[in-house]
């Protein structure tokens, strides 16, 4: 599909951007598609735990060697013009949001860079996540602080830093902020030996959903990318203590039916610029 109504670099000019879990996988390819989208007086802040991998994404967007981020491609052409919009500014993060110092570090950033001003749009993805451990069953779960650190990455953190941003950013008359929760097929549907992931997914959608009932001038957005090819993945077909799961994501990396992460970068980076979705809806990768 095409570019949507008012796509191009000058159509989302003084933006802050924020990205969680921006190192690798979707948030790092998702990272490479917006940055061209966003035009004059713009910023893009990346947060996540490996400082090297965001530094050297960081060096990449400001140089503006990306843009379409080919899921064919691992390189890049540096004499490429279709990156990022003159004068973005790219600021990392390395901060681990499961634990309270880093979600502090994380928050003062934010807090500091969005009480500029200047910025007439806010974009908040909220990426950032993990499985567990899967190679438990539900009855293995018997440490309480094993389950409570997972929660605290994968829900709490996610609340507390959304809740930071709109603040930080206020609600500016003529101003628009868009707020977008990484979801999956869990949220939806049970998967063995995967009770901490559906669960936490499950939550996120809900905390979500209230967002966007108590703020109808909000927009919010849970989106589903489907099963990617990433490392997640990997873990997935290796790690999962269910046999039938295993195989099931065996069988769908052998068939090819995994996703480029750029592929569902690319969809999502669609639906916020067509952003017709009912605010507080979950959208899947394979609805679009």
């Amino acid at each position: 599909s095409g570019p949507g109504p008012g796509s191009g670099p000058g159509s989302w000019a003084a933006t802050a951007c924020v990205v969680t879990g921006a190192s690798r996988g979707f948030g790092r390819s998702l990272a490479r598609l917006l940055a061209p989208q966003l035009g004059p007086g713009s910023a893009l802040l990346l947060l996540a735990r490996s400082a090297d991998a965001l530094g050297e994404l960081a060096s990449e967007l400001q140089a503006g060697t990306t843009g379409n981020d080919p899921g064919n491609d691992p390189g890049n052409d540096p004499g490429s013009d279709s990156g990022s919009g003159p004068g973005l500014r790219v600021q990392c993060v390395a901060a681990d949001l499961g634990c309270e110092e880093g979600l502090r570090r994380a928050s003062a950033a934010l807090r500091e860079l969005l009480q500029d001003p200047t910025f007439g749009r806010l974009l908040l993805v909220n990426n950032a996540g993990s499985l567990g451990d899967i190679s438990k069953s539900f009855l293995d779960f018997t440490d309480l602080q094993e389950i409570n650190t997972y929660f605290s990455f994968n829900i709490s953190s996610a609340l507390c830093l959304t809740s930071v941003a709109l603040g930080a950013f206020g609600a500016r008359p003529g101003c628009s902020r868009t707020v977008v929760n990484i979801s999956s097929l869990c949220a939806r549907e049970p998967f063995p030996s995967w009770a901490l992931y559906c669960a936490a997914k499950a939550a996120r959608d809900m905390v979500f959903r209230v967002l966007a009932l108590e703020q109808p001038q909000l927009r919010v957005l849970s989106y589903a990318p489907g099963p990617l090819d990433t490392d997640m993945q990997l873990l997935a077909r290796t790690r999962t203590g269910d046999p039938g799961m295993r195989q099931h994501f065996q069988r769908m990396q052998e068939q090819g039916q995994l996703i480029d992460s750029s592929v569902s970068a690319q969809k999502l980076l669609q639906l916020l610029k067509e952003d017709s979705f009912p605010s507080g809806a979950h959208v899947d990768f394979y609805d679009i």
